[in-house]
C-alpha cells in the first residue's frame, strides 16, 4: 500500500466567480480524505478582465500576464488559508493542482488557453506546482475537456449505471458503466447565462436558489428556437465548448431573432434554465448509456430551481454529490488535486473515451518550488 501524500487541487471555473481549493490526503485505491477548504471571490476588477480577455482586445498579451499573475497571488492566498486549515506546512505538500483561468477553449484549431502563473505560485507557496493540463490532451487531437471524468470513475465509480454532472458556466457530464471507461463531454451552458441575464437586469451576480426564474414562466417557443439555432446541440461526443461559443452576444442575437412578443426578463431566465436542464438530458439520453441516477457538483448544485428542472427533464433521481461524500463545491478542486497526483505518478488522466485524443495521455506540467 502506498504512503498518503498531501495534495492542493484549485479551480477557478466559467463562471469566474472565484477560486475554490481543498487539500486532500490522497491514496492509491483509497476514498480521498478533505483536510481543508477554503474560497475567495473573485474580485470584481479581475472577473471583469478575465470576461474581456475572453474577446480580442488591445494590449491582450501584457492584460493577460497581468491578470494571470493576479490570479496567482489568489490562489497563493487560498493556499495559505488550507494549510492553516490542515495545520499543515509547505513542505507537507506534495504538490499544488493549479487549473487557471480559461480564456480561449478552440481544439478544433488545436489549442485552448488558461491563464495561469504556476511559477509565480511556486515561489510564493514554496510547493511544487503542477498546471497546464489541457495543452497535451489537445496536441494529441483531443478536447482537452472534460478533464474531470477520470476522477469521478474512481471516486464515484458504482456497481450501476450513474452520470456526474457539473453545473459551472459550462455544463459537462460524466457517465459511468461498470466494467467500461468512463465517458464524459460538455452539454452546453449553464450558469453562464443564467448568471448573465441576471447581472443584466437585477444588477446580482447570479439567481440566487433559482427564485427569479421560479418568478417566470417557460417560453416553449423560445426555447426550442434556442436550441434548434445552434448546431453544437447536436454534434456527437467528444465534445466540448467555453465561451467562445455560449456568450451573452449568442443570447441577445437569438432573443433579437425570436418571432413573438418581447419576451419578460423573468420568463427569459426561466426559459434559459430549462435550456440547461433540456440540453443535459438530451445529452444523457442520446448517449444510450443506462443512467439510473444524476449526481451533481458545482455552483448550479446550490440552484434548487435548477435540480427541480433537472429533475423534470430527465425523469430520474437528482442528488447533490454530497449524498456521496464528496461536497459539491469541493469536487473540481478536489479533482486537481488528484490530477496533480496523477501526474507525479505518471498516470495518464487524458483518456481517448472522453475526449477523443489518439491515446491516454499524461497531463500536465511541473514548476518546482
Amino acid at each position: 500500500m502506498t504512503t498518503p501524500q498531501h495534495f492542493i487541487g484549485l479551480m477557478s471555473g466559467t463562471s469566474v466567480d472565484g477560486v475554490d481549493g481543498v487539500l486532500a490526503r490522497l491514496r492509491d485505491g483509497q476514498p480521498p480524505q478533505v483536510l481543508a477548504s477554503a474560497s475567495l471571490s473573485m474580485p470584481a476588477a479581475l472577473r471583469a478582465e478575465f470576461l474581456a480577455l475572453n474577446q480580442a482586445g488591445d494590449d491582450e498579451l501584457a492584460r493577460a500576464a497581468l491578470a494571470a499573475n493576479e490570479l496567482a497571488r489568489l490562489y497563493a492566498q487560498v493556499t495559505a488559508d488550507l494549510l492553516v486549515g490542515a495545520r499543515l506546512r509547505a513542505q507537507d505538500i506534495a504538490a499544488i493542482g493549479a487549473h487557471g483561468q480559461t480564456v480561449r477553449h478552440r481544439p478544433d484549431s488545436g489549442y485552448t488557453v488558461q491563464l495561469n502563473a504556476p511559477a509565480l505560485l511556486a515561489e510564493l507557496t514554496g510547493i511544487d506546482v503542477v498546471a497546464d493540463f489541457r495543452s497535451r490532451d489537445v496536441a494529441a487531437g483531443g478536447q482537452g475537456a472534460p478533464l474531470v471524468p477520470p476522477f469521478h470513475a474512481a471516486v464515484f465509480g458504482a456497481p450501476q449505471g450513474r452520470a456526474v454532472l457539473n453545473l459551472g458556466g459550462i455544463a459537462n457530464v460524466t457517465l459511468l458503466a461498470p466494467g467500461q471507461a468512463p465517458r464524459g463531454f460538455d452539454t452546453g451552458p449553464a450558469n453562464v447565462f443564467l448568471d448573465g441575464w441576471c447581472q443584466r437586469h437585477l444588477g446580482q451576480p447570479y439567481d440566487a436558489d433559482g427564485r427569479w426564474a421560479d418568478s417566470g414562466q417557460v417560453l416553449a417557443p423560445l426555447l426550442e428556437q434556442l436550441i434548434a439555432s445552434e448546431p453544437w446541440f447536436a454534434l456527437p461526443p467528444p465534445k466540448s465548448t467555453g465561451r467562445d461559443l455560449f456568450n451573452m452576444r449568442w443570447l441577445d442575437d437569438r432573443l433579437a431573432a425570436f418571432d413573438g412578443a418581447r419576451p419578460a426578463p423573468q420568463d427569459v431566465q426561466a426559459t434559459l434554465q430549462r435550456l440547461t436542464a433540456r440540453t443535459v438530458a438530451n445529452a444523457i439520453d442520446a448517449a444510450g448509456d443506462d443512467v439510473r441516477e444524476l449526481y451533481v457538483c458545482g455552483g448550479g448544485a446550490h440552484n434548487p430551481g435548477l435540480m427541480r428542472e433537472l429533475a423534470y427533464c430527465l425523469q430520474r433521481p437528482v442528488h447533490a454529490t454530497d449524498a456521496l461524500g464528496v461536497p459539491a463545491q469541493q469536487v473540481e478542486a478536489l479533482a486537481f488535486a488528484w490530477l496533480a497526483q496523477a501526474f507525479l505518478a505518471r498516470q495518464p488522466a487524458g483518456l481517448p473515451s472522453v475526449t477523443g485524443a489518439r491515446g491516454p495521455r499524461i497531463l500536465g506540467a511541473l514548476y518546482p518550488a
